[in-house]
């Protein structure tokens, strides 16, 4: 289930997930119908292999530098910058560094 972030409230979204050596952390902020907003921390030298989704992913980086390879483009994005992974395009995210990131997800 989806932990929600307390309403009405200014908040940091990296530091509601938190590094762990050699693993991928990931906690849900939204599970709705129309979509989903996950945080992830990616820990130096982990990653999700290539894989699809048939709907547009949006993924800010909010903490570090990520490597995302998109339809076999290498995509890297630092801090504060947000990257559009098309559906149904193949894609991948490598951690060559720590790093956190907003994935949102929208459906239809």
């Amino acid at each position: 289930t989806a932990e929600p972030i307390e309403a009405a409230r200014a908040v940091r979204l990296a530091e509601h997930v938190q590094y762990a050596d050699g693993s991928i952390v990931s906690r849900a902020l939204v599970q709705k119908p129309v979509g989903s907003i996950t945080l992830f921390a990616f820990d130096e030298g982990q990653g999700l292999n290539e894989h699809t989704a048939p709907y547009d992913a949006y993924v800010q980086i909010l903490d570090g530098e990520g490597e995302l390879v998109i339809g076999g483009q290498i995509v890297n994005a630092k801090s504060s910058e947000t990257v559009l992974i098309p559906a149904n395009v193949p894609h991948a995210v490598n951690a060559r560094q720590r790093f956190k990131m907003l994935l949102t997800m929208i459906r239809g």
